[in-house]
């Protein structure tokens, strides 16, 4: 008797860990599949057909891009080592399985790739990278490219050039680059060096983003000067812009979206240079560039804004449970003339506490309600 109530106690046991050990299995790895294989991508409506632009004799394949930002990954000041654990498992299975799914051309991370970026040593600052390669690594396939974030380098003022360059030379992101891909051009710019006083960085960006503006120019044929000089672009279509910073507006009260700031926050006025660029580089990138779309982070929390002339910017949250309860990123299909984009949603935190909490509630009350049946059982046979 005594070798059968042992034995079933440890049965019980075993039961009641291998239901714990699925139900972790669920949470940490099955769920991030069952969400993110609803998200798919965006159908062409030519909602956003631009009819100036002569659509190529052949039918160029669409250019399928991801966008996320705002990763935050934690350093050694302000991340609790099980925080950091538990944030960096979330995006890493987010990403990779979002890699496997969807299997994109190409990945924007659009700054603040770290937390911690402008006060790290050397030593920490490779490590971040390291991390960084190993939870974002993508296939042969599919090209990565980053945006610079006020927490990788500093606000404007206090960048100095040794932040920049390590950022630069660490993450291979220079403060303005284009990314031409089967005839579309994305631009990506780092929105610090954006302040227009002549400093560094600043002047050395606005030339290069002159420099992008008038080769676009040449292949549109209304630039006329010095066009032989400029003709690394030979198709033109209008760009995407790619920063970290949103364009200038009030305040995120114009925002309607399922990921959009709590209100309390919503209805704050935003500080130009802080919270999104000023009013002034705002209107010269709209006037330089010209672009279809422009895609940013920074405030954690996802909106939609139309500027003028019809551009659409969209700021998309954090990719980061630290940072928000309901994170999502963008995907996007370009051609040179048209693009559709679709926002893909990833698992709810609170939701996947609930399903742990319900589940070990539920897996306690079963191991009680068995382990007393069976010592009733024994009772009434004894």
């Amino acid at each position: 008797m005594i070798r059968t109530k042992r034995y079933s106690c440890k049965y019980l046991i075993l039961l009641a860990m291998s239901s714990v050990l699925i139900l972790m299995t669920f949470c940490e790895y099955f769920i991030y599949y069952i969400v993110l294989i609803q998200c798919h991508w965006p159908v062409m409506d030519h909602r956003n057909l631009d009819p100036t632009i002569v659509r190529p004799t052949f039918e160029e394949k669409p250019v399928r891009a991801m966008f996320l930002a705002d990763t935050h990954l934690l350093g050694p000041r302000n991340g609790h080592w099980f925080d950091k654990l538990r944030r960096e498992w979330q995006m890493y299975r987010t990403f990779q399985t979002a890699m496997a799914i969807h299997k994109p051309d190409v990945v924007f991370i659009l700054g603040d790739v770290f937390d911690e970026g402008l006060w790290s040593s050397p030593e920490v600052f490779e490590g971040y990278t390291k991390r960084f390669r190993s939870i974002f690594s993508v296939p042969k396939s599919t090209n990565l490219h980053v945006v610079a974030g006020n927490h990788d380098i500093g606000f404007h003022y206090v960048i100095t050039p040794y932040l920049h360059q390590r950022f630069v030379n660490g993450m291979k992101a220079p403060s303005v680059r284009r990314i031409s891909i089967r005839g579309n051009h994305f631009i990506l710019i780092n929105s610090m060096a954006l302040e227009g006083d002549e400093c560094f960085l600043c002047r050395s960006t606005e030339i290069t983003v002159k420099k992008i503006a008038k080769q676009l120019n040449c292949a549109r044929g209304t630039e006329v000067v010095d066009c032989t000089k400029n003709s690394s672009i030979k198709h033109y279509s209008r760009p995407i812009i790619l920063q970290h910073f949103p364009m200038y507006r009030e305040s995120d009260e114009i925002c309607s979206e399922l990921d959009e700031a709590p209100l309390d926050i919503k209805n704050s006025k935003f500080r130009e240079k802080w919270e999104c660029l000023s009013e002034e580089a705002t209107n010269q990138l709209l006037d330089i560039l010209n672009p279809r779309l422009i895609v940013d982070g920074h405030t954690h929390h996802g909106c939609k804004n139309i500027h003028r002339n019809n551009i659409l910017e969209i700021t998309i949250p954090s990719f980061s449970w630290r940072n928000k309860d309901n994170p999502s990123f963008l995907m996007g299909e370009f051609t040179p003339n048209d693009y559709s984009t679709s926002k893909c949603h990833m698992p709810v935190e609170s939701t996947v506490i609930r399903i742990y909490v319900f589940g070990i509630i539920a897996i306690v009350i079963c191991f009680c309600v068995a382990l007393s049946r069976r010592f009733s059982s024994k009772f009434h046979t004894n």
